[in-house]
């Protein structure tokens, strides 16, 4: 959908054109149109007087826009390529661009991390006391204004945050794709990002379990201590409190990641239950099912046909309210150990869209 702004002129009769790319404020890209006309006097020998400027940005359609939301650690960046995948083609950086960009681009799908638009760098929230959790370390004006142009087909500047120096590093373009995932800490906290998502998604991750993919992340990718992280997570939980996990009351769906429930007492945290919540009347999004929609369901499937060790496998699907909105709950508990098998689980399950019979167990399978 282009969009448009004209300056008048005096006449129609226009004898020549320039196109020239021009910049906001903002960091957009558009294309002026600039049209002259020619002068009425005799005599004139081709002079041009009262220019005529139109200013249009490109893009044949809007481009659908999807939030996902989660705190640090939290497993973002994998079900982010995961979803990316579904989509088309492997999410990989900006081809010959900033080696520490946090952008990923498939055949369809831009991925961008709201990091990019923390307002202070790791110093300046060290010497100010906030975390990048808090509101004051972000830029949510150009955030709402850059998402804003790219649905609307329009070329942005995008900052980097550069998580190797914790330094804000020099803009990269950003063209508008089919589709734009904007994943991060605040996706859904600022009303006017909120409304120009197409659909939100919400990662709920306990904080045992959270903890321990922390553990993993932090200690093996990034070389920090036991004691660090611990400290980094108690120092967080306040913020993520406030501005955080209110944000899941408004996503279209939430994936609960928490431990299980078939083992008594599990401090491993090895094996989890995951709740998917599913928001009813969302435009465009049927919630899936098991066996029959609407009603309450808990299924242990045949061990003939699932190959399980302990604790075994549970499933339960029914309707359900989360923060007074309607909702419909497929969960699963346990742990299976042939992942072919999972097709069997996949064949009585509806509403999954998938493009062709087994998928889902083969997306998994190439996890």
């Amino acid at each position: 959908m282009a969009v448009c702004s004209a300056y008048t002129t005096q006449s129609l009769h226009s004898t020549c054109s320039i196109s020239t790319p021009a910049k906001t404020h903002l960091g957009f890209h558009q294309k002026q149109v600039v049209f002259y006309r020619r002068s009425s006097k005799r005599g004139g020998s081709g002079s041009s007087s009262g220019p005529c400027v139109i200013t249009c940005s490109a893009g044949d359609s809007q481009t659908v826009v999807i939030g996902l939301a989660a705190d640090s650690g939290c497993g973002k960046s994998t079900f982010m390529r995961r979803l990316t995948s579904v989509f088309g083609g492997a999410a990989e950086p900006p081809k010959g661009g900033n080696p520490d960009s946090n952008t990923l681009i498939s055949d369809m799908t831009t991925v961008i991390c709201l990091d990019d638009y923390h307002s202070l760098d790791r110093t300046g929230r060290k010497e100010k006391g906030v975390t990048a959790l808090d509101p004051r370390a972000n830029d949510f004006d150009l955030m709402y204004e850059q998402v804003k142009a790219i649905k609307s087909g329009v070329a942005v500047d995008k900052p980097i945050y550069n998580h190797v120096t914790g330094l804000l590093d020099p803009p990269e373009l950003i063209k508008p794709p089919k589709i734009l995932v904007i994943e991060g800490l605040h996706p859904m906290f600022d009303e006017r990002v909120r409304d120009l998502l197409d659909f939100s998604i919400y990662l709920d991750i306990s904080n045992e379990v959270k903890f321990a993919w922390k553990i993993q992340r932090d200690m093996a990718e990034r070389g920090h201590s036991l004691e660090s992280i611990r400290a980094s997570i108690e120092a967080r939980k306040p913020d993520f409190d406030a501005y955080i996990d209110p944000q899941k009351k408004y996503a279209d769906a939430v994936i609960e990641v928490l431990p299980t429930q078939l083992i008594p007492d599990d401090n491993e945290g090895k094996v989890l239950r995951v709740r998917l919540i599913m928001k009813e009347g969302v435009k465009h999004f049927s919630p899936v099912y098991l066996f029959d929609e609407g009603s309450t369901i808990s299924w242990i499937p045949c061990g003939r046909k699932l190959t399980c060790s302990y604790p075994g496998i549970k499933f339960h699907y029914g309707p359900d309210t989360y923060f007074g909105n309607e909702v419909s709950i497929l969960e699963m508990d346990g742990q299976f150990d042939r992942l072919d098998e999972l097709i069997y689980v996949e064949s009585h399950l509806s509403n999954i869209s998938t493009k062709f019979y087994g998928e889902v167990t083969q997306q998994i399978g190439d996890m």
